[in-house]
């Protein structure tokens, strides 16, 4: 049990360091000596876990997004009890996902998927795995359980997810200048109060 746990933990320790380095470096600049300091083992060891830098690069990449969507879905979850104020439920719920969505992970995952998509179209397919797809399928169950509770109108939940989504990342990718802008929190609940404002004038109950 101990040596399965240490071989875990090691793998994870190589995952987190291979997104590090390849965040900070790009593909193409960065060795398997890097990220092996970076995560605190041997060369070898990162061999071990990984036959070669391409395959690293592409575990890492399915691991950071689904880190990313695993604390997305977390963000949701007061959704699940709204209270008698709902706009306020969804305001909060808009503003994690926004933070979220800003933070040094995910601005480095967006930024690596678009510098490397042409050397490896087919990590587009795995980030979808753990990407817009699988969230907004989250989104649309708690939508849809408030419609069946009365609380919206929506007959088309997933329809409904994808324009809360819309709304709320639409405008983001301009104002953060593709993540290379930090946006103050102030902005952040500015803009989910607009998203969420539009959203209720849309598929709220009267």
């Amino acid at each position: 049990m101990t040596t399965t746990r240490g071989r875990i933990d090691k793998r994870q320790a190589i995952l987190e360091g291979a997104f590090t380095v390849f965040a900070r470096q790009g593909y193409a600049q960065s060795c398997v000596q890097d990220i092996a300091r970076e995560a605190g083992v041997a060369k070898p060891t990162v061999y071990n876990h990984m036959t070669d830098k391409a395959t690293l690069f592409r575990h890492a990449i399915e691991a950071a997004a689904q880190t990313t969507l695993d604390e997305r879905v977390a963000a949701l979850e007061p959704l699940a009890t709204p209270g008698d104020d709902l706009r306020a439920t969804l305001e909060e719920v808009a503003h994690a996902l926004l933070r979220l969505h800003t933070d040094g992970r995910s601005c480095a995952l967006r930024r690596l998927l678009y510098s490397e998509i042409t050397h490896f179209p087919d990590i587009l397919d795995i980030v979808k795995e753990s990407g817009p797809d699988r969230l907004n399928g989250a989104v649309a169950d708690r939508l849809a359980r408030l419609a069946l509770a009365g609380r919206l109108r929506a007959k088309d939940p997933d329809l409904a997810a994808e324009q809360f989504m819309a709304l709320l990342l639409g405008p983001l990718e301009a104002r953060s200048q593709l993540g290379t802008r930090q946006l103050e929190d102030a902005e952040l609940r500015a803009m989910a109060g607009a998203a969420v404002d539009t959203f209720v004038r849309a598929w709220a109950t009267p």
